[in-house]
């Protein structure tokens, strides 16, 4: 299977970590929004990521991506059968993909992705009324949810974990950290999310790649 993205999306990084958890085999051919790479296109005729080459089945969007791998490959389970907890799952999905991640791409996109990949200027007054006005919203709904178990639907890891916690690796790009007193349960959340082996070699290569753009 050819995944094709960069691993600075979050949708991008949430896909990765799936196929992590469920142990498939993929090439990651890195490509940006937008971008002319033929095989790419036609698997993303919108241009946005990722995209997948699956054994020519080409199919883009994260959420869809996953619905159907989760078919093909349902073992081990990480969208649950039980109603309430697919229900709960997709909402997390849904949580991550729109809400989260639009809040952490006004600051990621304006700080970091326009003036350094872009070379243009980016909006810096609507990254900082993100973190502001919309982040501190979304963390202390995010930090009410999240069960006692440590995980955001029943007792174990689903695709609600990594959808929700992979906008938050943006985030701290952009340099902004969560306040373990302020928000212990993300805090312990996330690290346990992250550092997994489906997502934290990935997030290693991230941040060496993004140290040599800040610093360039």
């Amino acid at each position: 299977m050819i995944v094709y993205g960069s691993i600075v999306s979050p949708f991008v990084r949430k896909l990765l970590a799936f196929l992590g958890e469920k142990g498939l085999d993929f090439e990651l051919k890195g490509v940006g929004i937008g971008d002319p790479d033929p095989g790419f296109r036609a698997a993303s005729p919108l241009g946005k990521m990722p995209a997948i080459d699956d054994d020519g089945f080409l199919l883009a969007d994260s959420s869809a991506i996953i619905h159907y791998l989760e078919a093909k490959y349902p073992e081990p389970a990480l969208i649950p059968a039980d109603p309430e907890a697919r229900g709960r799952t997709v909402w997390w999905d849904e949580f991550g993909d729109t809400v989260f991640a639009a809040c952490g791409g006004k600051m990621f996109f304006n700080r970091i992705v326009a003036p350094k990949f872009l070379g243009r200027e980016g909006d810096l007054a609507a990254a900082a009324e993100a973190e502001a006005e919309e982040l501190p919203k979304l963390l202390a709904y995010l930090e009410s949810a999240i069960p006692a178990s440590g995980y955001l639907v029943g007792d174990r890891l689903t695709l609600a974990d990594l959808a929700a916690v992979s906008p938050l690796v943006n985030v701290r790009h952009c340099g902004v950290t969560i306040d373990a007193a302020t928000y212990p349960k993300i805090a312990a959340w996330s690290e346990a999310i992250l550092s997994r082996p489906s997502m934290a070699p990935w997030i290693a290569k991230e941040e060496r790649m993004m140290a040599k753009v800040l610093a360039g």
